[in-house]
């Protein structure tokens, strides 16, 4: 399918970050803005989600996470819930071809085992199709949450202890990395939050440690990729001392 042509006028090609993350937010008040029920925001939001993917993909992005349904998300209505868990299958099923064609690895990060039984299925079946591809991999984040991925990765690395395959002294901080869902990619240059919320919301709390994070009031389902390129090109601007000076 062919998009709008991407104005990257002044952005450097050379200098993008290789990994970028989103919180998306603001699909229910934008349906309340409108008058509409929350389920139409997170229909809208659907769409963003595939403009974003195919934006970076175009640009040359090389890893894209979303954070797609937190683990307190299942606190949500459940008639709402019920919506989210269709449309996530209708997207991983609808977008498989797509990413097939264009080169994406699509993986999953979270609880996946809390995921409808006919959802996981389908995100086996995507990542079977995808698992070949070496352009840019797309990680949705499905009933994930930070300290449930951080509370695993501890009791993973006690196990070893437990069992002699580790030694206590050689644990670091690599250690603890490889044990999180995001063992096999780089921590995350740029993340950005849309809606104004000033907060993480839980996630990807070791792997942000020295990210970029740019904040914006756009309601996810209005986000542009003209306001894309521009965050990446105020993120190109930005001095990464990573605590040195």
């Amino acid at each position: 399918m062919k998009s709008d042509p991407i104005h990257t006028d002044g952005l450097d090609m050379a200098a993008l970050p290789s990994h970028i993350a989103v919180i998306m937010d603001g699909n229910g008040r934008w349906a309340k803005k409108k008058l509409l029920n929350r389920v139409k925001g997170h229909e809208k939001g659907a769409d963003t989600v595939r403009m974003v993917v195919r934006v970076c993909r175009e640009i040359g992005i090389s890893f894209l996470t979303l954070y797609a349904f937190s683990t307190e998300n299942w606190q949500r209505p459940k008639a709402e819930v019920s919506a989210l868990m269709v449309l996530l299958k209708k997207f991983v099923v609808s977008e498989r071809q797509e990413m097939v064609v264009n080169n994406i690895r699509f993986n999953v990060i979270g609880q996946t085992e809390q995921l409808p039984e006919d959802i996981q299925g389908e995100i086996l079946r995507t990542r079977d199709a995808t698992r070949n591809n070496d352009g840019m991999h797309l990680n949705l984040a499905l009933s994930y949450g930070s300290r449930s991925e951080i509370v695993k990765a501890v009791r993973e690395i006690a196990e070893e202890v437990r069992t002699g395959q580790l030694a206590v002294d050689a644990i670091d901080e690599n250690t603890v990395a490889a044990h999180l869902y995001t063992s096999s990619m780089p921590d995350p240059e740029l993340l950005i939050r849309t809606s104004g919320e000033m907060r993480i919301s839980n996630f990807l709390l070791w792997q942000i440690a020295y990210t970029e994070i740019a904040v914006t009031d756009t309601l996810w389902p209005d986000f542009t990729k003209d306001e894309l390129v521009r965050i990446l090109k105020d993120y190109q601007h930005r001095d990464r001392r990573f605590g040195r000076v």
